[in-house]
């Protein structure tokens, strides 16, 4: 009982005192709710979301305060816009009144190295070495491979009763991403990567609890142990260089090389992390969707197999595998994909911090300089609409 009063007694002040804090600012700052004194409105946040709308969160606070109101997530105050113009001043003015930023919990997860790189130099020079190692030439090399896993996985499939696609295709993809990125070899390969990705990505949305049990524990977990596989491979490879670059990674090394590279051991091995888990989750997502957006709408299913089966029939070898020339003549095809990527909303948002005061109509994105220590950012929903989708800073 006594701990009991004390823990409120304890809140109570938390909350008196966050008040006086930051009463000043409250005129400036837009409508919303702060929520609890630490735990701020988290656990609405955190809520499954089952459908592919803007999530239940974000559409009751606009229908209440408005497209631009504040809050408290895992315990950063945050201002959430759904604003068109304001989205749009964000983007226009990059690095020059807002920055990327991140929450600690982001931090933590994907690594401190790599999101203290994406700024500046740093973050054009990583852009650029990505490109550089997955450029044209690259693609046309992957259609034929693409195109075989395809093969060998539906193979498979139309063999089995019962497929569970979002997990199956996250598989197929993973194996073949990792094997372009690090030549991981799933059968001898010690440490099994897609068990740890899926405990990873099993406690990416959730409360940031790092206690034994807790979904949170259990995603950094995932993260050490893919982390540890990856560095016994560079230490392996700095040991046995090859003489040709085969994959991402002899990229990397090569780059380590260099005299005067910004490049350090701890970024590349984030960068590579980050890669791995971005073609597993989000690829998969849009591919699953992909297949049931063709199951709900039969005529673009058949409009679609009209242009694959044209192009079969311009083949003059029928048993030859997809060229680059074929793929770039799907336009059905892409219009398809395109559509898909802006309902699936593969990215659920992105994040800013104003560097200085931004008054917008009539309301305030505080720095974090004036409004708390550890930033009064803009937390990003990506959001999909019948008449197009916007970027929700």
């Amino acid at each position: 009982m006594w701990v009991l009063m004390a823990i409120i007694f304890g809140m109570s002040i938390i909350t008196c005192l966050h008040a006086l804090k930051y009463s000043k600012y409250n005129s400036k700052l837009p409508k919303g709710s702060m929520g609890f004194p630490i735990l701020g409105e988290t656990n609405h946040f955190f809520a499954p979301n089952p459908s592919f709308d803007v999530s239940p969160f974000i559409k009751h606070r606009v229908f209440k305060y408005g497209p631009i109101f504040k809050t408290s997530l895992v315990g950063k105050p945050l201002i959430i816009s759904t604003d068109p113009d304001l989205n749009y001043l964000i983007f226009e003015q990059e690095e020059t009144l807002f920055e990327c930023w991140y929450p600690e919990t982001f931090k933590k997860i994907f690594g401190d190295q790599f999101f203290g790189s994406l700024h500046g130099f740093m973050h054009k020079y990583l852009k650029n070495m990505i490109v550089n190692a997955f450029g044209i030439e690259c693609l046309k090399s992957m259609v034929f491979e693409v195109e075989a896993a395809a093969i060998t996985r539906l193979r498979r499939w139309a063999s089995c009763e019962v497929v569970e696609l979002k997990d199956e295709i996250a598989n197929m993809i993973l194996d073949l991403t990792a094997n372009k990125l690090i030549s991981y070899d799933p059968e001898n390969s010690p440490e099994n990567l897609r068990e740890n990705f899926v405990a990873f990505i099993q406690g990416l949305v959730s409360f940031p609890l790092d206690i034994p049990g807790t979904a949170y524990h259990k995603c950094l977990r995932g993260r050490k142990r893919v982390m540890r596989m990856l560095e016994n491979m560079l230490e392996e490879r700095q040991q046995n260089p090859r003489k040709q670059n085969v994959d991402f990674f002899d990229f990397v090394l090569q780059e380590l090389q260099k005299d005067g590279t910004p490049l350090t051991k701890e970024i590349a091995l984030d960068l590579i992390f980050l890669l791995l888990f971005a073609s597993y989750e989000t690829t998969s997502i849009a591919l699953t969707l992909a297949i049931k957006f063709l199951l709900d709408h039969p005529h673009v299913l058949s409009q679609l197999t009209e242009e694959h089966e044209g192009i079969l029939k311009n083949r003059k070898n029928k048993a030859s595998g997809i060229t680059w020339n074929e793929y770039k003549s799907m336009t059905f095809t892409f219009k398809f994909l395109n559509e898909t990527l802006r309902l699936a909303n593969i990215a659920p948002g992105i994040f800013r911090r104003a560097l200085r005061d931004v008054e917008f109509k009539g309301c305030v994105c505080c720095t974090y300089r004036n409004y708390h220590p550890s930033g009064m950012g803009c937390h990003g929903v990506s959001s999909s609409y019948p008449f197009g989708s916007k970027a929700l800073c």
